[in-house]
C-alpha cells in the first residue's frame, strides 16, 4: 500500500492512500494533537466527501481496533504450535500515565507484554520504562490463566 504524506504547513500532516474503489482514505494529524479521518469524493480524489474529527484518545482506540487484530493474528500464527501458549489483546485502562514496570505483570502473572499498539503503531518489546497512554492496547502472551490475571491487572490495577 502506498501511503502519501503531505505536509500541511502550520496545520500538520495529511497521510492517505487509494482504496480499490479509487477513493482515498486518510488521516490529518494536526499540530495540536487532534486528528481527522477523511474520505475523498468518488469522482475527485482531491476533494473531501466526509471527515470525522477525532480526539487523540478516539484516534488511538480506532487505530487499535484496526491495527492490533493484525498483530495478534500474526502472533497467534507464530505460537499455534506451542501447546498452552496464547496471545490476547488487552486495553491498559488502569495504567495510563504509568510505566510497564509499574504493572509487575510478568512477576504477578507469568504473562509477557510483547507489544503496545498506540495510534495504529506497534511498539514491539517495550521495556519496563515504557509509559502507557490512554487508548493503548497491549499484546500479551502467556497461559490462559496468566492472560486472565493480566486482564484483571490492566483493567483494575
Amino acid at each position: 500500500m502506498n501511503v502519501e504524506v503531505t505536509p500541511l504547513p502550520g496545520i500538520g500532516v495529511r497521510q492517505d492512500f487509494s482504496i480499490r474503489s479509487g477513493r482515498r482514505v486518510g488521516v490529518i494529524s494536526y499540530r495540536d494533537g487532534k486528528f481527522e479521518l477523511i474520505l475523498s469524493k468518488q469522482d475527485d480524489p482531491d476533494a473531501t466527501a466526509a471527515s470525522i474529527p477525532l480526539a487523540p484518545e478516539e484516534a488511538g482506540t480506532l487505530a487499535g481496533l484496526l491495527g492490533a487484530p493484525k498483530l495478534v493474528s500474526q502472533l497467534d500464527r507464530e505460537h499455534r504450535d506451542i501447546a498452552g501458549i496464547t496471545t490476547r489483546q488487552l486495553p491498559v485502562a488502569a495504567f495510563a500515565g504509568r510505566t510497564l514496570g509499574d504493572t509487575s505483570l510478568r512477576t504477578r502473572t507469568g504473562a509477557s507484554i510483547v507489544a503496545v499498539v498506540r495510534s495504529g503503531n506497534a511498539h514491539p518489546s517495550p521495556g519496563p520504562e515504557f509509559q502507557f497512554q490512554s487508548g493503548d492496547l497491549v499484546v500479551v502472551v502467556g497461559t490462559a490463566e496468566g492472560l486472565d490475571a493480566a486482564a484483571d491487572i490492566l483493567t483494575g490495577g
